[in-house]
């Protein structure tokens, strides 16, 4: 492990001591999330700041959390941190840099810095596979190739390890130079240039530059020339070996033969032909693999090895699978990965399923050498430990060996020597109603246990990408003043795409509210363990004991509600119960207008009933530029009557008006508040939604495929009408699933393997015919893609003559959700 005294950080980052204690405290671990500290004592807490979150809010809790080192940037009052100590410096993200660049130049190992748009990590996992039997691995957890990310990677660097890989990631020009300190590549990998980020950069020349300089000062750069757009390296003073098909190439790809589930390449390295196989044959695969090829050729690897641990090569799971399972278990996918780092990312995914207040893990043996096996394990048990869960179950002997001598007896360990023995004791097991994450070696093949757990059901489904939810949630975040708050709209199903998932992942990063439209929605999301005010938009009478029973916000938005809400609480003998007024500015469906904010205020003054949380009303337009002149009108009627009631009632509270239209087009109406709601999902009718990731996929499969000729019909009604010889495949979804009726005959397609498939027929109540007759490689069974990133929500809607939220919200529960975190 790392170990640094305080002194010598304070040294390295040119800190100043604000206090103190004890110059013994030594320093391990670095943390930047209060959420996620597992070695307290040994910790060094940075507080970051951000456009929108400040570390230094959250020192309180590291403290609490028994952190004792803190690198800050902001005056501290000592008694919040009485006996710690804390570093004053004068930007907490450069001292996180200058300390990482301090460690990595502990080491002269070979460090392999791997950037460019698309396949790092898939080229660095490949890298690991291929090179784990001849080197002692450190590389970066999962995808962490950010200004953040990188560092935390870098610092896993310890004396036993003989080889690095890390990536780097960039979105905007002078990033890389930061990277560059830090990671100080020997070798150089440039997997291709490509469209990502493209927004941040002037050009693509510009955006090949900015990238380059992660390799300003390594010895060897491996890339291929046709994948960087024609930009060439600087070739000074450094070996620079080109992959690609030209014979100038120092890897040369002959040929390529594509069979059934396999690529057999020729190749030529420096004059030495031969052939491999590997086990995909997809353009993108192909060449991630050959680049591999050239890393491991560099590093002297033997060419039959090589050959042998290609065949093994496996698709890179870039995600962790969140699916319902038996017994009302919710199931985390990570069967694929078995490392300390990736089991911390999903142990705190793990963390985030507060609907069940059980949480299992379920692991195998991990692959390290001997001499790391109880370091690992150590660290393990102490992750399990610091989260508090009760109960694992161990697939193999060595990590049971080790856990069952750090684990207290309060954990129950039950264990196995095979999976194969696990299964057959399934049934004795008793899973129920408990949150259980699947993390093992891809040798102990655990994603077997999956169909096994998983809820079995229609094999359409909805795919909510939760890292995209957060990166639009963090990017409408950076689009506020930093006082301002944000209400998350949950109502409807979360728009269709979940209730307490969305509302965990919301809760988890830092939103302030949460909004749904009838109390039982609120009250399932206290059952399911969310904590945050919840607002309720259209509170019934009927409903007032549980909606105080579980703490929930009603909004007020007529006096018919006010009173019999009134009334309620009076009886109850329960005051200044929190309310949310609901002013009516010009959309004219629920709220009080202005001529009845006299009145108003005088029901709120009388018997100390309601405390006012907010204040808020509905933009009609805040999409249409060309209504912008009666969205200022409606801003003027806002204030007027923001500032009545204030001046009538003597409260404070929060003002809202703004939806995520409004957040993005009219920034001057933040308020303290705004509500985001489609947004989440990347989906917004302004021309700033390219910021924003869509975060759904809906899929479905082929059910059967049918040959038609000239004459036949398809579909009810005949409608389908068959004028030449026609290849048909029938889809499992149709409008019972939420896909609109009206996209019949032409006039919507899905896609089949990436290719177009236009609808012909009625599109029915379970299924829906395509015709793939231009799709020749179409087979039943094949995965359908009814929309996501290739094809639009917005483009489904737009064919449907509605909105994207239609057809959110229509999508039936009988479609199962899958979410995930890449």
């Amino acid at each position: 492990m790392s170990n640094y005294s305080i002194h010598t950080i304070a040294s390295v980052i040119n800190a100043t001591f604000l206090q103190e204690v004890d110059e013994q405290l030594s320093v391990e671990h670095l943390c930047i999330d209060s959420r996620r500290i597992v070695h307290a004592g040994h910790s060094l807490f940075f507080a970051l700041h951000t456009q929108k979150r400040d570390g230094h809010q959250y020192l309180k809790q590291a403290y609490e959390k028994g952190v004792r080192n803190f690198v800050v940037s902001k005056p501290i009052h000592q008694s919040v941190l009485s006996d710690a100590n804390i570093l004053h410096v004068p930007d907490t993200l450069t001292a996180l840099h200058d300390l990482t660049s301090y460690h990595r130049s502990m080491f002269s190992i070979p460090v392999i810095g791997i950037t460019g748009s698309n396949g790092k990590t898939i080229v660095k996992e490949w890298l690991y596979h291929l090179l784990s039997d001849a080197y002692n691995i450190v590389r970066s957890p999962k995808s962490y190739n950010s200004q953040i990310g990188v560092p935390l990677s870098v610092w896993q660097m310890h004396k036993e390890h003989t080889l690095a890989i890390f990536e780097a990631g960039i979105s905007q020009k002078g990033e890389m130079q930061h990277l560059q300190k830090i990671i100080q590549p020997t070798i150089g990998v440039f997997t291709n240039l490509g469209n990502a980020h493209e927004e941040g950069f002037e050009s693509a020349a510009e955006k090949f530059t900015e990238k380059s300089v992660l390799f300003q000062n390594a010895a060897t750069i491996i890339y291929s020339p046709e994948h960087t757009k024609g930009f060439e390296l600087d070739k000074r003073n450094r070996e620079i070996i080109s992959c690609g098909i030209e014979s100038t190439d120092i890897l040369q790809t002959v040929s390529i033969q594509k069979q059934v589930s396999s690529t057999m390449l020729s190749l030529k390295w420096k004059s030495n032909s031969f052939q491999i196989t590997i086990p995909f044959t997809d353009d993108a695969s192909i060449h991630n693999a050959v680049t591999c090829v050239g890393v491991c050729l560099h590093l002297n690897m033997a060419i039959e090895q090589l050959q042998n641990k290609l065949l093994q090569l496996k698709p890179v799971s870039l995600r962790l699978e969140i699916k319902k399972g038996l017994n009302h278990c919710t199931l985390i996918n990570d069967s694929y990965s078995a490392d300390v780092s990736s089991f911390e990312i999903a142990l705190n995914l793990l963390m985030q399923q507060n609907q069940h207040p059980h949480k299992t893990i379920i692991l195998s043996d991990f692959p390290v050498s001997v001499n790391l096996e109880i370091e690992t394990y150590k660290t393990i048990a102490e992750q399990i430990i610091a989260k508090q869960i009760k109960k694992v179950i161990i697939i193999g002997v060595t990590a049971k060996n080790h856990l069952q001598n750090h684990l207290p007896a309060a954990v129950q360990l039950i264990s196995f020597t095979s999976l194969e023995e696990m299964i057959l004791q399934l049934p004795a097991l008793n899973f129920h109603k408990e949150a259980i994450l699947i993390k093992g070696a891809r040798s102990f093949g655990l994603e077997r246990l999956m169909p096994l757990l998983e809820q079995q059901v229609h094999q359409t489904v909805l795919e909510i990408n939760l890292s995209a939810v957060t990166k639009n949630f963090k990017i409408i975040q950076q689009q506020l003043q930093p006082h301002v708050k944000i209400m998350g709209m949950v109502k409807a199903f979360s728009y269709g795409s979940g209730s307490f998932e969305i509302a965990n992942l919301l809760q988890y990063n830092g939103a302030d509210y949460l909004a749904v439209a009838f109390t039982d929605e609120g009250v399932a999301l206290r059952k399911a363990g969310i904590t945050l005010p919840i607002m309720v938009m259209n509170p019934e009478t009927v409903s007032f004991d549980l909606l105080t029973e579980n703490n929930l916000e009603p909004e007020l938005f007529s006096f018919a509600i006010l009173n019999a809400f009134k009334s309620y609480l009076e009886n109850e003998g329960i005051s200044n119960y929190p309310v949310h007024i609901k002013i009516d500015t010009g959309m004219h469906r629920l709220g009080f207008e202005n001529y009845e904010l006299p009145k108003l205020c005088e029901q709120i003054k009388l018997g100390n009933c309601f405390s006012i949380q907010s204040v808020f009303s509905h933009l009609t337009s805040s999409e249409d530029e060309a209504e912008d002149d009666f969205t200022i009108l409606q801003a003027k009627l806002f204030d007027e009557a923001c500032n009545f009631i204030e001046k009538q009632t003597g409260e404070v509270f929060l003002k809202h008006l703004n939806n995520t239209s409004g957040i993005l087009r009219h920034s001057n109406l933040q308020y303290n508040m705004v509500r985001l709601g489609i947004g989440m999902y990347g989906i917004s009718s302004t021309p700033s939604v390219h910021l924003l990731e869509e975060a759904l996929t809906l899929k479905t499969t082929i059910a059967q495929i049918k040959h038609l000729q000239p004459g036949d019909t398809v579909g009810y009604n005949r409608t389908g009408k068959i004028t030449k010889p026609s290849t048909i495949a029938t889809v499992r979804i149709g409008y019972a699933d939420g896909y609109p009726r009206s996209l019949n005959n032409g006039k919507g397609y899905m896609l089949v393997n990436g290719k177009p498939a236009p609808i012909i027929g009625t599109v029915c109540m379970d299924m829906t015919m395509l015709d793939v007759t231009e799709i020749t490689n179409a087979k039943e069974g094949d995965e359908v893609l009814v929309f996501g990133k290739e094809l639009s929500i917005h483009q489904i809607a737009k064919w449907a003559a509605t909105i994207p939220y239609e057809i959110m919200t229509g999508i039936s529960q009988r479609v199962k959700r899958i979410y995930f975190e890449e």
